[in-house]
């Protein structure tokens, strides 16, 4: 008898047995797999995705060209109200799927209240938290996965971020409930970073059992985040030793490979000239015979100005002075990595680049980091009238740019090293991403510490696997700070431009020198400007 092959690949669909080339579903699984994967940023995501925020930025914000742009009151601001039978939510969120929540911070001086998720259209929540605050959500993480801010207190002020990845195949929207009329005139801040993946991408929405099904890879994460594992490969391994203004350059092996892992040693240095060493050596890094990494070494690993330790996934620096990068550097025919001694005395360092084969393909692209420095930037004091310019009035605050680039490529995160003339909190001012040429940006922030990962300025020191604060000298963030945070489920893929600014507004106003670090990854002819 023969048999139509059509009907028999119809019957194998149906019963979920034929494979084929489709799309694997995403799961909480697959995307842990993926936080804890270092090969994962080194190609364009497929499916590809968008990624936006919901945030309580002051609404007033309308347009860079309109007053308001700098406004401030950045606190109790929701998308709209919705009237139930016995109270009102405020949503915070409202996306269509397929999507995922990658990143949800928020901060207050009172948590009491509701917070309610509902999935792919459900009439009644299927998450329900007592309280502001994610920690109280029944979650059971460690701290990598959620972590307390450094002014946490459960039944005080203070707030957490989730990172944590949470699905939905259709919709999903988050709401508030205020406990009363006196809490809904507390501050409640928020940020929620969502994923939007191209239509017929198949998710499987999150159901609180979930976190029981994928306990073990919810606890493998968990671990690898602290703890990023051994990287094996061909070691390339130099000691060197340079002048004041020579540089030395090293050649990895030909052929298509990726540098998985790069340590950098200063030895025999004397103690007072630690500090200024970390801005005074370059790295530069050309892949394929293009250059697309030049920097202090500080402020490649995040320490910033003076080369404070670092404990993070990406980067770690010791305090012994030994620099880890683990950012996966991929090339299709060579590298050469260049070490520059700017400083006035000779330097001596020990240089390992850990190699592996890598497969090149259609989707790999380059690691890049873009370096800025300036000094004496304005930092316009911040209140409510603030918001009444627009951006291009000269007695108005500014947006301060980290970099503009053009091309195609995935915005991982950046270091801010500061050195604050002024003696209070320079950091009122909001994060903004622009997407390829968006005249708003996907991202608006609610300040400066917000954006990496703590809340309620000025902060203390801390270390999370994707956010820390390695330098503060004086509790009033006088004199020199450094931020940094690093991106992962939550980075932006842009097809055309990506642009990063932050807003300098501070509570006195005056001055600051600012040095950024911008990480990211880009096809060939991608640039900052």
């Amino acid at each position: 008898m023969k048999i139509n092959s059509t009907i028999v690949l119809l019957l194998l669909c149906t019963l979920g047995l034929y494979k084929g080339n489709a799309q694997p579903v995403i799961t909480i699984n697959s995307l842990l797999n993926e936080m804890t994967d270092f090969d994962a940023v080194t190609k364009f995501p497929s499916p590809s995705f968008t990624l936006k925020q919901a945030s309580s930025y002051d609404r007033r914000s309308i347009s860079p060209e309109q007053p308001g742009w700098f406004a401030n009151g950045d606190f109790n601001q929701f998308i709209r109200e919705e009237k139930k039978d016995d109270h009102n939510e405020f949503v915070m969120m409202d996306a269509d799927g397929p999507g995922v929540i990658v990143r949800f911070w928020l901060t207050t001086l009172a948590k009491q209240g509701t917070m309610r998720f509902y999935f792919d259209n459900e009439e009644n929540a299927s998450l329900i938290i007592s309280d502001f605050d994610l920690m109280k959500a029944g979650f059971d993480l460690g701290p990598g996965l959620l972590n307390p801010h450094s002014s946490y207190e459960p039944q005080g002020k203070g707030g957490n971020t989730l990172y944590f990845p949470v699905p939905y195949q259709k919709h999903c929207k988050i709401t508030w409930q205020f406990a009363d009329s006196a809490n809904m005139k507390t501050p409640h801040y928020y940020q929620i970073n969502y994923r939007t993946y191209t239509p017929g991408t198949r998710v499987e929405t999150f159901a609180t059992d979930d976190l029981k099904r994928y306990k073990t890879a919810i606890d493998k994460a968990e671990a690898v985040l602290w703890n990023p594992p051994p990287v094996k490969g061909k070691d390339v391994v130099r000691h060197l030793k340079l002048a004041p203004g020579k540089t030395a350059s090293i050649s990895m092996p030909n052929g298509a490979a990726a540098i998985r892992m790069l340590k950098l040693g200063l030895t025999s240095i004397d103690e007072k000239d630690k500090e200024k060493l970390w801005r005074s050596v370059m790295l530069k890094i050309q892949f394929d015979g293009h250059q697309t990494v030049l920097c202090p070494l500080g402020d490649f690993i995040g320490g910033g100005f003076g080369g404070k330790p670092v404990k993070s996934w990406y980067r770690e620096l010791s305090d012994s002075g030994t620099l880890t990068s683990r950012w996966v550097m991929p090339y299709s025919k060579s590298a050469v990595l260049t070490i520059e001694n700017k400083y006035d005395v000779e330097i001596s360092l020990d240089v390992k680049a850990t190699i592996t084969p890598f497969r090149w393909n259609d989707r790999t692209m380059y690691f890049h980091t873009t370096y800025k420095f300036e000094q004496d930037i304005k930092d316009a004091k911040w209140d409510y009238d603030a918001g009444k310019v627009a951006k291009n009035d000269p007695a108005g605050p500014i947006d301060w740019n980290f970099a503009s680039i053009r091309g195609k490529g995935v915005y991982l995160g950046n270091t801010l090293s500061v050195n604050n003339h002024m003696k209070s909190w320079y950091g009122e001012g909001d994060a903004k991403a622009y997407v390829d040429q968006e005249t708003f940006p996907s991202e608006f922030g609610t300040g400066l510490e917000d954006y990496y990962n703590t809340s309620w300025a000025p902060v203390v020191l801390y270390q999370t696997p994707f956010a820390n604060a390695p330098r503060a000298d004086q509790p009033s963030s006088a004199g020199y700070n450094t931020f940094t945070r690093t991106r992962i489920l939550d980075a932006i893929p842009f097809s055309k431009t990506f642009s990063f600014d932050m807003e300098m507004l501070s509570w006195d106003g005056g001055t600051i020198d600012a040095s950024a670090t911008t990480y990211w990854y880009g096809f060939a002819g991608a640039s900052d400007k």
